[in-house]
């Protein structure tokens, strides 16, 4: 945006600014009237028809003094040598130049406009005193004066309010711009619950299903054992999906219900021997973790276990919990081959992306590979800082 142009003028704003010039320069036409009217008895034809169409011609050119300054300031300027009754349009053209505050062009401007008034009383045969002549030179030269010094406060006024807008849209957009981050955030957090809370109870679901579908030699009691195991992790999932929505619907204030933590993961293991996984959980861990550590490690061992349902049906899966309070924790899911195939579901993709950020926020390090026997190894290290140092911190 060019800051040398000013804004455009409506209708009303034009037309009292050009009215007020006009005014302005009644009293300085009409003294003059008064002086001939004194000493000659009569007014010229020039004081009557040409004064007033000079002033005219001057208030005409000010409808473009916001486009063209310099030119219609100067033109209006030496324009009111001729009419004193275009006194009030130089003012307004001196002031209009004024408000882009550049010293030079209003001096220029300025010194035009005094000289002009030197020469307009010589239009009219108006006799003047000897001594008067530092009054006629004062009193315009303090017009012109006072005219650059109000165009120049009101330049600085409108740079003041151009920056403070500006700022105002500045913030705005940064106001938008951190909307639109925190709306994506929000999404992702979304992502990741669903992806924890569903993935692994959908998975188990989907292994008990792929056994019904493939395995045909099956005793009553062994369908009946498999249709009740699908029909409760339905259950559960869904009641964990209402779970997470009450909390993403939560007021703001409300607490959210506890997270599961290092206590829970017995609970989870056990989920996944009901459903037909064969799992072995070994843990050497002594200590109290902290929410972050206890959550990030379920959470390890959570997606251990949703791939291993998922990718490697009737593998064997081996869990492995190991550290202290002050060190680390130590984390590992290693689960063999696949025994049979089934139906692969359809894979999420936020998965081990979801947990590297997770264990990336909390300081430690994932790793995950195949193994040689064909199977998949998920390790973990995670920082365990101990309570006294936390609540010191």
């Amino acid at each position: 945006m060019n800051t040398d142009v000013a804004p455009r003028l409506g209708w009303w704003q034009q037309t009292w600014r050009l009215a007020a010039a006009a005014a302005a320069g009644v009293p300085f036409w009409l003294s003059i009237g008064v002086l001939m009217r004194e000493q000659t008895g009569e007014t010229s034809s020039w004081f009557l028809i040409g004064d007033p169409l000079v002033a005219l011609g001057c208030l005409t050119a000010l409808v473009w003094r916001r486009r063209f300054p310099l030119a219609v300031a100067m033109t209006v300027a030496i324009a009111s040598t001729a009419s004193a009754l275009a006194s009030g349009a130089a003012f307004l053209a001196l002031v209009s130049l004024s408000t882009r505050r550049r010293p030079v062009e209003s001096g220029v401007v300025g010194l035009a406009f005094v000289t002009a008034s030197q020469f307009t009383g010589g239009l009219y045969p108006v006799q003047r005193t000897s001594d008067s002549w530092w009054l006629e030179l004062t009193f315009p030269a303090l017009t012109a004066g006072i005219a650059v010094a109000v165009g120049m406060a009101i330049g600085a006024r409108r740079v003041e309010v151009r920056s403070l807008r500006d700022r105002a849209e500045s913030a705005e957009r940064e106001q938008t711009a951190r909307a639109a981050q925190a709306r994506a955030l929000e999404r992702n957090r979304i992502a990741r619950e669903m992806h924890d809370v569903l993935a692994h109870r959908i998975s188990l679901v989907a292994m008990q299903a792929g056994v019904l579908d493939h395995r045909g030699d099956l005793t009553a009691e062994e369908n009946r054992v498999l249709v009740r195991g699908i029909a409760d992790g339905s259950h559960q999932a869904l009641e964990e999906l209402r779970d997470v929505l009450g909390v993403l619907r939560a007021d703001p204030g409300r607490p959210e219900p506890p997270q599961p933590s290092l206590d829970r993961i017995p609970d989870l293991v056990a989920d996944a021997r009901a459903s037909g996984l064969d799992v072995t959980l070994t843990t050497t861990v002594a200590g109290v973790s902290s929410d972050v550590v206890g959550r990030t490690c379920y959470r390890i061992v959570q997606e251990g276990l949703t791939n291993a349902a998922k990718h490697a049906p009737g593998a064997a899966v081996r869990i492995a919990l190991e550290g202290t309070a002050g060190d680390t924790l130590n984390v590992s899911v290693h689960n063999s081959a696949a025994t049979r195939a089934t139906a692969q579901p359809p894979a999420s993709g936020f998965g081990l992306l979801g947990l590297t950020e997770r264990i990336d926020l909390a300081g430690g390090k994932l790793n995950h590979h195949r193994t040689a026997d064909n199977g998949y190894l998920l390790t973990a290290q995670l920082p365990w800082p101990n309570p006294t140092h936390e609540k010191r911190t």
